[in-house]
C-alpha cells in the first residue's frame, strides 16, 4: 500500500501569518516577519518540513500588509489568487499524498486560493510555473478544497506553516 502524507496548510484570514520544522542546509528558510524589509517588495520565502520521512516544501513570495486593506481590497474576494506575490506559490512533495480525499502523485504543483468572506477554496494545480494567476487554468486543477478561514493575530508578512495533522 502506498504511504500517504497528510498535511495541513494553515491559511490565516486576518493579515498574513512558516514555521519551518526542519530545514535543509542548502536551502534558506526563515520567518519573513523577522526580516527588516525597507524595500517594500515581497520577500522570497520557503517553508520546509519533513513529516514521517517525507519532505514538504512551499516556495512563495511573502507580500506585506503595509497599512493596506488585504481581504476584499488588494486581494479581491471570489477571485483566484496566487496565494503570495509574483510567481505562483508552489508546493513540492517527495511522495504521493492525499489532499481533500484525492491522492496526488509526488511532484511540484501550484498552490492557489480563492478567498471569500466566509469560505476559501484551496487549489492544487498541475502548472506550477506561472506568474500571478494570469495563466491559471481550472482544467489543470488536481483538487479544490473548501476551508473556513480562522482569525489569527496580525503579522505584517504572509507566512506559511507546515504541520503534521495530529490524531
Amino acid at each position: 500500500m502506498k504511504k500517504k502524507i497528510y498535511f495541513l496548510l494553515l491559511i490565516v484570514a486576518t493579515a498574513f501569518s512558516v514555521k519551518a520544522q526542519e530545514q535543509k542546509k542548502e536551502e534558506v528558510c526563515y520567518n519573513p516577519n523577522l526580516v527588516k524589509d525597507t524595500s517594500k517588495k515581497s520577500i522570497k520565502s520557503i517553508a520546509f518540513a519533513v513529516i514521517n520521512g517525507d519532505s514538504v516544501k512551499i516556495n512563495y513570495h511573502s507580500p506585506g500588509v503595509r497599512k493596506r486593506v488585504i481581504w476584499g481590497g488588494l486581494v479581491p474576494y471570489d477571485e483566484v489568487w496566487v496565494t503570495g506575490a509574483h510567481d505562483a506559490t508552489t508546493i513540492e512533495i517527495s511522495k504521493p499524498f492525499v489532499a481533500g480525499g484525492n491522492e496526488i502523485p509526488a511532484g511540484k504543483y501550484a498552490f492557489f486560493t480563492i478567498p471569500g468572506k466566509n469560505e476559501w477554496t484551496v487549489i492544487i494545480n498541475k502548472q506550477w510555473k506561472q506568474h500571478l494567476a494570469t495563466e491559471y487554468d481550472e482544467k489543470e486543477d488536481l483538487v479544490r478544497i473548501k476551508v473556513k478561514p480562522q482569525k489569527n493575530n496580525h503579522t505584517e508578512k504572509l507566512q506559511y506553516y507546515i504541520e503534521p495533522v495530529k490524531g
